[in-house]
C-alpha cells in the first residue's frame, strides 16, 4: 500500500472551495505552485495552490480484498461460505446459525430486508490508461458540482471517481456522468483527453438518512451498515467496534445511539 500522500487541488475559480476544504480538515500542508510540480511534475504550471496530506496512503480494493480473503483463510483458519443463506433470527436455514453465537451481516443494500432505513446511493466511476502522465499518488479536483478524484493504479492506470446520485439503479451509467468525470479529469491534465477508456462501472452505496455508518444488534445478529462512500477509510474502525460488541457487549455510542422504534 503506497504512502505517497494525497493533493487536493481546485482550478482557480474554485479556490474559496479549496480554503473551505482545508477548514473542515486537518494534517495537511498548504503548497504553492513550486511545491506542487516538487510533488508531481507533470502537474508543473497547472495549479498555483493545493493541500498536500503527507501521512495519507492508497490501495486498489480489489487487490486488497483478495489479499484480506488469503490471510484470512491461510494464515488465521477462517473458514469462508459463499452463497450460504444464513439467518440470525430462526434455527432453521442452513445451520450456520445455530452453530454461531454472533452473526455479522454486513450484505450493504441487501439488508434493506432488515434494515428498512436504508437506502442506495449510486457512484459511477472510470479506469483510463496512459502512457503520456505520471502520478504518484491520489489527486483530488474540487468542483462546485462534481468533485472527482484520481487514483495511480500502477502501468499508468488510473482510477477516477465517482459520482452520488440518489438511486438505487445498479449497473447503468449515463452519458452525462461520464461527461462530467471525463471533464473534471480533464481539466486536471489534457494528457487524459487521449486515455484509453479501460473499463466504466457502477454500483449502489448503502447509506443511512443522515449518511453515517450504524452498528445495530438483533438478537444474536449484528448489522454493520451504512458506510456510504467510505467504505474503505471506515471499515476498519467499524469492524474493531463490532468485535468489542460482539465479545465484550461494548456500546458505542457514536454509530448506535439513534431512534430504534423500528426494532
Amino acid at each position: 500500500m503506497p504512502t505517497e500522500g494525497s493533493l487536493v487541488l481546485a482550478q482557480a475559480r474554485d479556490l474559496p472551495d479549496l480554503k473551505r476544504f482545508s477548514r473542515r480538515t486537518e494534517g495537511y500542508q498548504w503548497l504553492d505552485g513550486a511545491g506542487i510540480s516538487a510533488l508531481e511534475p507533470d502537474l508543473e504550471g497547472r495549479f498555483d495552490q493545493g493541500l498536500f496530506f503527507p501521512t495519507e496512503a492508497h490501495l486498489e480494493p480489489r487487490k486488497a480484498l483478495a489479499a484480506l480473503t488469503q490471510r484470512l483463510s491461510g494464515e488465521f483458519g477462517i473458514e469462508m461460505r459463499y452463497l450460504t443463506d444464513v439467518s440470525g433470527e430462526s434455527d432453521d436455514e442452513s445451520g450456520v446459525a445455530r452453530e454461531s453465537d454472533v452473526i455479522v451481516d454486513c450484505r450493504g443494500l441487501a439488508a434493506r430486508d432488515r434494515l428498512s432505513d436504508l437506502r442506495g446511493v449510486k457512484g459511477e466511476m472510470l479506469v483510463l490508461y496512459s502512457s503520456e502522465i505520471a502520478l504518484k499518488r491520489p489527486v483530488r479536483m474540487l468542483h462546485p458540482r462534481i468533485p472527482v478524484y484520481i487514483v495511480p493504479r500502477g502501468d499508468g492506470h488510473f482510477m477516477i471517481g465517482a459520482t452520488s446520485i440518489e438511486n438505487d439503479e445498479r449497473g447503468r451509467v449515463t452519458g452525462r456522468s461520464m461527461l462530467e468525470l471525463l471533464g473534471a479529469v480533464y481539466a486536471l491534465h489534457p494528457a487524459f483527453g487521449e486515455a484509453e477508456i479501460v473499463e466504466i462501472g457502477a454500483d449502489v452505496r448503502p447509506a443511512f438518512p443522515d449518511n453515517l455508518p450504524r452498528l445495530r444488534r438483533r438478537g444474536n445478529t449484528i448489522y454493520v451498515n451504512g458506510l456510504y462512500r467510505h467504505g474503505f477509510l471506515a471499515a476498519p474502525a467499524l469492524a474493531r467496534r463490532a468485535a468489542e460488541l460482539a465479545f465484550d457487549g461494548t456500546y458505542f455510542p457514536e454509530v448506535m445511539d439513534e431512534d430504534h422504534r423500528e426494532w
